[in-house]
């Protein structure tokens, strides 16, 4: 029985309210909602991802549940996807943490990557029940662990790999921590997750997940975060409510990488940016990924 886990990053209180009008789907999101939950008529598909919102919405009242943002498949519109899609075809394990109600796992498997070679992973457990009852599922096509990527006991820091792990490979349907796959997984996504943290703790995830990664050529972490054009703390002012949050730049989140979490030159770390407005404010997004040599 899975404990109950308090999320790390406290909601703001009070709650913004929900506001349907900030829904929006693309024509290619559109179709994949379609032929994931086999709801047909857009209307009606709208209203059934507001009814989902609005629950999720009570168990993490966060940005990304109230601006729709779970639902846009972050991974798939990445530099590295093709890439990421070569590895599921070499065997090779997809990582999904702060999966959320899981649109990115959901999309990877719906475009080739093996199902049971993905693993989605997030703070509670009703991040799974309410991703089945997003997407319509009776049971999960993909196994879901939750738990806290800060608790040593579910994820600790190790070294990242030199070489193969010695012993078989776990079954990773039996799996209740990701510490068993130090050093064995091939593709981590971790979108939308490392803003979340300050400083320190995006300095600990970082050197976690990369103890995670497989030493083969071509293993890869990726995703997509708010950036800044200096490391700092932001400030803004959101629906009267003052918000900060510490962003790295390109430059040091590059550094962190190839440098600190792997030494200098084991990896390749490549990056794109992108704007999106929230609530009229500008957030410069980073699109990364980071490939062992």
């Amino acid at each position: 029985m899975y404990r109950d886990i308090e999320p790390l990053v406290k909601p703001v209180v009070p709650t913004f309210p929900l506001d349907d009008s900030l829904y929006c789907l693309d024509p290619e999101e559109t179709a994949f909602f379609k032929r994931q939950t086999g709801i047909q008529d857009e209307a009606a598909l709208k209203t059934h991802i507001i009814d989902v919102q609005k629950e999720a919405y009570k168990v993490a009242p966060y940005a990304c549940i109230r601006g729709f943002h779970f639902l846009h498949p972050n991974m798939s519109k990445l530099h590295i996807y093709n890439q990421i899609l070569k590895r599921g075809s070499e065997g090779a394990i997809l990582l999904d943490v702060g999966s959320c109600l899981g649109a990115d796992v959901r999309k990877a498997a719906e475009d080739g990557f093996p199902v049971h070679n993905i693993i989605a992973s997030d703070i509670s457990e009703a991040f799974s029940e309410l991703g089945r009852n997003l997407f319509k599922s009776n049971s999960e096509p993909i196994l879901f662990i939750p738990g806290d990527l800060f608790d040593p006991s579910f994820l600790s820091i190790s070294q990242p790999a030199s070489s193969v792990p010695e012993g078989t490979m776990p079954d990773i349907q039996t799996l209740r921590s990701l510490n068993d796959l130090h050093g064995r997984v091939g593709v981590i996504h971790a979108s939308k997750l490392f803003h979340l943290f300050d400083e320190n703790k995006q300095l600990e995830l970082a050197r976690a997940l990369g103890g995670l990664l497989s030493c083969e050529t071509g293993s890869i972490i990726c995703g997509t975060h708010t950036i800044a054009s200096e490391k700092g703390i932001i400030r803004h002012t959101v629906l009267g409510v003052d918000i900060s949050y510490f962003c790295h730049s390109q430059e040091t989140w590059a550094s962190l990488w190839d440098g600190v979490v792997f030494e200098k030159g084991q990896v390749n770390v490549e990056m794109t940016t992108s704007t999106v407005d929230v609530g009229d404010i500008p957030f410069c997004l980073l699109h990364w990924s980071v490939t062992r040599l």
